[in-house]
């Protein structure tokens, strides 16, 4: 007894903290609590998943809506022009990110995460009402531009959890990312055209059977709203007064360098360039957020490749799903994915590290995503079975890898530069996001048109480029690329 009281007495003596701070708030209820966090990952989980889902919840009925807008010409050109709807959302937020970092390194990480819920509330459902073609892209565009929350997500994550629960923190943020990425498709999949679905509820001359793609839209705003009301009691977690240096655990010469030249530019007023130019410096976060955007490029494009390959026709190497059977695939590898980061993942990043966990899951990719195209070959129960065992497959590995680097990417930095790395992260990844839909789409179209060619037909051609995206990430991993912050 007289033990522990002698290191609160010294843990107290080591840490300051300041009146009317919420960032020391924070940390005082991090050193009181005891037990699991189920209350602050529920949280972290449910915002996250509201900024992922309607990403990609449009890949299952895109192909039908770029149909009924009647922008393409043949059925060959649907892929070329779903990329540009697709790869809209991706540039607005390229164009955004470091802008909102900074802003919630400035303003704090609450107001930033209640901008994004509300917008997503109001440019997603009215993207579920385009009229045309450009409309689609235009509220897309500013989904993208003020979705703001990822980046914010993962340094709020990183500062709300005590440190022995930093791994779990950095897989809820990503678990919760992969399974929207999942489950957002899969709305899209069940509810999009119900007036052809389920006539018994919804008539033709009804909101959703005049907007056929608005339901699951619709959908994905109200839970945003309800998320928009729940984060109104969160904590704040940016400290408002200058850290004591004494209390980082980071003592490198380039953070002691950001503090010194963001003291001197607090006193002239000029703004923190200095610290932005430190943080392009620091190789260990520039290098996993390179290996990072590589493998985000590939998730993209397997995203938007699986949903136009289910649904396109058996004649050029598709499965001719329905957006119903596309959303029950992505349904059961949302649940697969969710049961194996929370209570595999965490174990699997003790064992091993977050560096072999990426390596490993990119690796194991590769095999898997060359069976797609002899999948489409079978038919029946074996071919439900063995799509939906690869679907899992893909999406678990693909969640591991990414978690692996955004736990990386936020022990690079100290606190006060967590909003604008992570702004970095999600500028960089948006514009690889942006290449990905495009390119996928126009790579989906050409596939389409050289079914007999002698080398890489078809979808083979397709699958093939994806597991070239996973091969450099994959190397990438290896020394003297990625290096990891010292301790």
């Amino acid at each position: 007894m007289a033990e522990e009281e002698y290191k609160e007495a010294l843990l107290e003596k080591q840490t300051t903290y300041h009146e009317g701070c919420p960032g020391c708030k924070v940390e005082q209820m991090k050193q009181l609590r005891r037990g699991y966090p189920y209350l602050e990952l529920s949280l972290v989980w449910i915002v996250v998943l509201s900024t992922s889902l309607p990403i990609s919840s449009l890949y299952p009925f895109l192909y039908y809506m770029i149909e009924d807008f009647g922008v393409a010409k043949t059925e060959k050109d649907i892929g070329f022009y779903a990329g540009f709807i697709a790869c809209s959302f991706m540039f607005g937020r390229a164009l955004t990110s470091v802008f909102w970092g900074i802003v919630a390194d400035r303003y704090g990480r609450k107001p930033i995460i209640l901008l994004g819920t509300i917008s997503i509330a109001v440019f997603n459902a009215l993207f579920g009402l385009s009229l045309n073609f450009w409309m689609a892209i235009g509220t897309r565009f500013l989904l993208g531009s003020f979705n703001c929350l990822l980046g914010t997500m993962k340094a709020y994550a990183s500062e709300i959890f005590r440190d022995e629960y930093q791994a779990t923190a950095m897989s809820a943020v990503s678990t919760a990312w992969g399974i929207g990425l999942i489950i957002g498709p899969a709305l899209g999949g069940f509810l999009a055209q119900p007036a052809d679905k389920y006539p018994n509820v919804f008539s033709k001359e009804s909101l959703f059977g005049r907007f056929p793609y608005a339901l699951p839209c619709f959908t994905i705003s109200a839970f945003a709203l309800v998320v928009t009301v729940l984060c109104c009691f969160i904590p704040e977690t940016l400290h408002n007064h200058k850290q004591d240096d004494t209390s980082q655990d980071d003592d490198s010469y380039e953070i002691l360098e950001t503090a010194a030249r963001e003291s001197t530019t607090a006193s002239t007023g000029k703004t923190g360039k200095a610290s932005q130019g430190s943080l392009l410096k620091n190789w260990p976060l520039m290098s996993s957020i390179i290996v990072y955007c590589v493998l985000c490029l590939h998730d993209t494009a397997y995203s938007e490749i699986f949903a136009l390959w289910a649904n396109s026709p058996r004649k050029y190497g598709g499965l001719s799903y329905s957006t119903n059977d596309v959303g029950t695939v992505l349904a059961i590898s949302g649940l697969g994915l969710f049961c194996f980061q929370v209570f595999v993942y965490p174990l699997a990043e003790r064992l091993l590290g977050p560096v072999l966990v990426t390596r490993f899951a990119g690796a194991l990719m590769i095999p898997i995503q060359m069976s797609y195209p002899f999948i489409a070959n079978l038919s029946g129960f074996s071919q439900s079975l063995m799509l939906n065992c690869a679907s899992i497959l893909i999406n678990v590995l693909s969640v591991s890898a990414i978690t692996g680097l955004l736990i990386l990417q936020n022990k690079a930095v100290d606190q006060r530069q967590r909003g604008a790395a992570n702004g970095i992260a999600m500028t960089a990844m948006s514009l690889f996001k942006t290449v990905g839909p495009a390119g996928a789409g126009i790579l989906f179209s050409l596939s389409e048109r050289r079914l007999n060619a002698a080398f890489l037909p078809g979808s083979h051609m397709v699958f093939f480029v994806l597991n070239v995206i996973v091969l450099v990430g994959v190397a990438l991993t290896f020394k003297p690329f990625l290096k990891t912050a010292r301790k």
